[in-house]
């Protein structure tokens, strides 16, 4: 018997090859990929991945949360929906097709479960917020232990709710995974039995009556979020306990705030790019990434608030002034990196771009 082949796990200095895409939903799709070089998955359920899309003009990134469980590491899959005007994931709806490969970073993020072992859940998501609350779900699913979920997802109609028939899947064959759909209406000629109108209050008490007990996570638009937030605070629940997944930014954590420098809009900075050999003039008020930008130099990026850690570069000399949203960790830091969207140049700077 020839010796087993020893366990590889995929980074991202390799890309990824599509291997299946699968419609879920109107315009809505989930992408599977695999290593090329058979290599495994490993990741926290509920990190998300950032894509670098060849479009017509230049590559975009976009974030995707990993809708797979790395439970099952033999591939790692995203469900994304193109929105209105969207560019990225409309590109990836009408191209992304088995064999193509693309190049990924990540995964990365701390909105995970792993991070907060409890007891009880309750999974609160609208629309593709649920991808991170069907993948930590699956984790527990496939753990063989049963699991105590209250898992809430609000959509517009039953039509679009996201991955409805696999979590169905696993709540018919365990226990504990009750599943609560609200939509704000009925599909034409198809009766719905469900909850039905915007959630709310009422809802929370009738959906988990005992939600005092539970610890939350949340994701979706920051609309849904702050009135699920407002809900909960409402109802005297201990917002500690309370999670959510979001890439809008939020307002900066005192200690990621330097204290010992602030950007000048009179002051000039100048800013080396080591790798280009760019030099670039710029107020300190200008983030790194916005002065590569201006000087033709591209540097990956994605939600530009420093949340998704895609544009993060290794500084080499000088200072900056960052105020980052949980992009980056503090190892990260210690070791010189930054994050070049919200990262201010104080005089001279020389970046590894």
């Amino acid at each position: 018997m020839s010796a087993l082949k020893k366990l590889t796990f995929w980074t991202d200095a390799e890309e990824l090859e599509c291997v299946t895409r699968t419609p879920e939903a109107p315009n809505v799709v989930t992408f599977s990929f695999q290593s090329p070089s058979g290599a495994l998955f490993s990741h926290e359920p509920g990190q998300f991945l950032t894509l670098e899309l060849p479009i017509p003009g230049g590559p975009v990134y976009r974030t995707y949360t990993i809708s797979s469980s790395p439970s099952r590491p033999t591939a790692l899959t995203v469900t994304v929906k193109a929105q209105e005007g969207s560019i990225g994931t409309r590109w990836m709806l009408d191209n992304l097709r088995k064999g193509a490969r693309i190049k990924a970073i990540g995964p990365t993020g701390k909105f995970s479960i792993v991070h907060h072992p409890v007891e009880k859940y309750l999974f609160i998501s609208a629309g593709s917020g649920i991808t991170p609350m069907v993948a930590m779900t699956t984790w527990l699913y496939d753990s063989g232990r049963e699991p105590n979920i209250v898992f809430i997802n609000c959509a517009r109609r039953p039509s679009d709710i996201i991955l409805r028939d696999r979590m169905e899947l696993m709540a018919s064959r365990i226990v504990g995974i009750d599943l609560k759909w609200v939509v704000e209406e009925a599909d034409p000629f198809r009766s719905w039995t469900g909850y039905r109108g915007m959630f709310n209050q009422i809802m929370l008490g009738l959906m988990a009556q005992d939600y005092l007990e539970r610890e939350v996570f949340c994701c979706g638009p920051e609309p849904f979020m702050r009135a699920v937030r407002e809900a909960l605070a409402g109802l005297g629940y201990d917002m500690s306990r309370y999670h959510q997944e979001s890439f809008q930014a939020e307002p900066p954590d005192a200690e990621n705030v330097p204290k010992d420098v602030v950007p000048n809009e009179q002051s000039v900075a100048e800013i080396q790019f080591a790798l280009s050999g760019i030099v670039a003039k710029c107020t300190e008020t200008h983030t790194i990434l916005a002065a590569a930008k201006a000087a033709g130099l591209v540097i990956p990026s994605g939600c530009s608030m420093g949340i998704c850690g895609t544009c993060k570069i290794r500084k080499i000399e000088g200072q900056v002034h960052m105020v980052h949203n949980g992009g980056i960790t503090e190892e990260d830091v210690a070791e010189g990196y930054i994050l070049a969207c919200c990262s201010n140049p104080i005089g001279r700077v020389k970046v590894e771009a």
